[in-house]
């Protein structure tokens, strides 16, 4: 493995809502989505996902392969591929329904985690609903414990299933990945429910206060606000035409992961000591990756050129 960034979750399907009652598949997932966004930005990435040997898991990995996303981590599994329906209010902004029974995203087992990231590896990102979803959860979960203090670790609850269930333990079990981690970036939506009537401003000092060095809370069209070397920080987001906002917090991520190894801060000690100038320049970069993301159909962040 070369990667410098591994990014462990889902890899799954999105079957999207179209004219007269059909539905297209396209790759989704937000830690596969993170992942090739990465890729295309330059940053060498591998993905540590489950893909079925399913014709929807062919899918996935000529789509992770063509962006460059490296697959060596990535583990061959007999269960289905899971499925994410999605349908698109008006407003373009798409609500889910998950197949997720007995599918191959959640199903690790001890030995297909490795005891210790791969030397050359600088970051570890994860979470949406591999982390929301046993037996796999506990154990990406143990992962994020043995690679603390060994890699940068970064976290994005996108909490989907937990708002089906108990509130208090959904944040309960964000929190613990919080406190684990070194960059947290979470959706203001994702806040109105784990956090609901706490402004932004208060959940990044609550947070904060759990370990992070960094903690941003992406607002859609208000921007991002941030609190982290230099203090909190907001940066607006670039007025686009949306056509629609899936994959936008993913790219969001991409980028702000892609322009901290860009700067060489993938590192908590250099993270600590970066100046405030240098966190206000990968925010905006990443606001600026997500607002690309939203002028197109699905997941599909921006290559460095576009970005450029």
């Amino acid at each position: 493995v070369t990667a410098r960034v591994v990014v462990a979750g889902e890899a799954l399907v999105d079957l999207v809502e179209g004219d007269r009652r059909t539905y297209v598949a396209h790759a989704g997932g937000s830690p596969a989505n993170v992942a090739v966004g990465l890729a295309r930005l330059g940053t060498p990435v591998a993905l540590l996902a489950r893909l079925s040997r399913d014709a929807f898991g062919t899918l996935l990995r000529e789509h992770l392969t063509a962006a460059g996303v490296d697959l060596s981590t990535a583990v061959e599994a007999a269960e289905p591929t899971t499925l994410a329906v999605a349908s698109l209010t008006p407003e373009g902004v798409a609500a889910y329904g998950f197949w997720l029974q007995g599918t191959a995203d959640w199903q690790w087992t001890d030995d297909e985690l490795p005891e210790q990231l791969p030397p050359g590896v600088r970051a570890l990102h994860t979470g949406s609903m591999a982390l929301e979803v046993e037996p796999g959860a506990s154990r990406l979960v143990a992962l994020l414990e043995r690679s603390r203090g060994r890699v940068l670790l970064s976290y994005d609850p996108n909490v989907r299933l937990a708002r089906q269930g108990d509130r208090a333990a959904g944040l309960a079990a964000v929190e613990r990945v919080v406190g684990l981690a070194d960059v947290v970036k979470v959706s203001a939506e994702d806040l109105e429910w784990l956090l609901p009537g706490m402004a932004p401003a208060q959940v990044l000092t609550r947070w904060r206060a759990l370990g992070p060095a960094l903690v941003v809370v992406t607002d859609g069209p208000h921007g991002a606000l941030a609190d982290g070397p230099g203090g909190v920080q907001h940066v607006p987001s670039p007025r686009v035409d949306v056509v629609d906002t899936v994959g936008a917090g993913d790219s969001f991520t991409a980028a702000l992961l892609s322009s901290l190894d860009d700067r060489d801060l993938l590192n908590r000690a250099a993270l600590e000591r970066a100046p405030a100038q240098a966190v206000t320049e990968v925010l905006e970069r990443a606001a600026r990756a997500a607002s690309l993301t939203c002028t197109r159909p699905g997941a599909d962040p921006p290559t460095r050129d576009e970005l450029a």
